[in-house]
């Protein structure tokens, strides 16, 4: 057993042990579980995919006079200002009122973490204390007070892989996907993916501390849609969905390179967002999960018409391959993720650990292992 106090102290002392989770498997296979989990203090994972459910919250300053603002554009992307008088969240998703589905949040929001410039638009009604009604500037991230990215849902667990039954092509945030079964896409980066390394939320908690866009950053609650309890393997990896997590962190210390906008042809607008959580090796039952192998886990396939419910599931060895059998017919994957974005998330993540820049945290709650997802039904209102 170790503790993660301990871990830290060997961090600072410049004496930890960190290997990312594609070396940990080596280091299993040469030495075995016991002695690896003897020799390794900490895991790094990373993931670099498309994670719709996120966004940024801006206070932008007072004027003189002041505003309290109404409705808000950033590049004429509309922003949610139903908070205080100069609070704004901007969503990865929301399109332009000028440009449609070629622009929208995710644009804004890589632009903001250049340090661009981004047009300001702001209306509304006055008031006493908040006397103008209109304001146009620019803004970027030096010059509003606060500026950081709040994701209510990212790096879910185990994304199933999508493909299409119908006989035309249909346009999808899983990427188009071709008629008849014509093709898979898939948006999870395997052995490296970080709650796949952590089945059950042993070490990843609220308050767990988590490179994030390039910066650092923090779990700050279970993810919306967080359903652990979906069907697992025998080595504890869910088949299908399961965790989520929402994340926070300063959009001033992020980057280009791990936050990237995306435009998904007739869907819309996302982001693609790089997250890496260090996995502390407590124990060896911790230590037997980070070694887990693309060749271990298995994820569902859907049918993203809506039409079949698909029994097919697929290794990601068979997924990374390019190609998988369906059906007896070869069948081309792509994935959505960037695995070798994943593999320098990781391998970043493991330099700040080892140059003593980036210490554990301990989670002060886990995430929940039972939680029921509900679906909206159309109900009606009895006055």
């Amino acid at each position: 057993m170790k503790t993660i106090a301990e871990i830290n102290q060997k961090i600072k002392n410049g004496k930890a042990v960190v290997v990312t989770a594609e070396e940990i498997i080596g280091i299993v296979d040469d030495k075995g579980y016991e002695e690896a989990a003897e020799l390794v203090d900490v895991v790094t994972t990373g993931t670099f995919g498309p994670m719709c459910s996120s966004g940024v919250f801006i206070n932008f300053g007072h004027s003189d006079p002041p505003i309290k603002m109404k409705t808000v554009s950033l590049n004429d992307v509309p922003a949610y200002a139903g908070l205080a008088a100069v609070d704004a969240y901007i969503g990865a998703t929301e399109v332009s009122t000028t440009k449609g589905m070629e622009y929208g949040g995710g644009h804004v929001i890589q632009e903001l973490v250049a340090g661009k410039d981004v047009k300001l638009r702001a209306f509304a009604d006055g008031t006493d204390c908040y006397p103008r009604k209109s304001i146009e500037t620019t803004i970027n991230k030096y010059n509003v007070n606060q500026i950081y990215m709040y994701n209510p849902r990212n790096a879910y667990q185990n994304y199933p892989a999508a493909t299409n039954s119908t006989k035309k092509t249909i346009y999808t945030y899983m990427g188009t996907l071709l008629p008849e079964f014509g093709n898979i896409t898939y948006s999870t980066s395997g052995e490296l993916s970080p709650l796949l390394n952590d089945p059950y939320y042993r070490t990843i908690g609220l308050g767990t501390r988590i490179f994030l866009g390039g910066g650092q950053g923090y779990v700050t609650w279970q993810g919306t849609q967080h359903n652990p309890g979906q069907a697992r393997g025998e080595n504890g990896v869910p088949l299908s969905l399961a965790g989520t997590i929402a994340v926070s962190g300063d959009l001033r210390d992020m980057s280009e390179d791990f936050i990237r906008a995306a435009v998904y042809e007739k869907y819309g607008v996302s982001l693609f967002v790089g997250i890496g959580i260090p996995i502390p090796i407590i124990d060896v039952e911790m230590l037997k999960y980070t070694a887990v192998r693309n060749s271990e886990i298995k994820t569902s396939l859907a049918d993203k018409s809506g039409n079949e419910k698909l029994p097919e599931t697929y290794t990601y060895e068979q997924l990374q391959s390019g190609s998988v059998e369906f059906r007896g017919e070869k069948v081309k994957t792509a994935p959505l993720s960037s695995i070798s974005k994943a593999r320098e998330i990781a391998g970043i993540l493991k330099e700040w650990i080892e140059k003593g820049d980036f210490l554990l945290t301990e989670a002060v709650a886990p995430l929940p292992l039972e939680n029921k997802v509900n679906k909206l039904e159309i109900r009606e209102i009895k006055l």
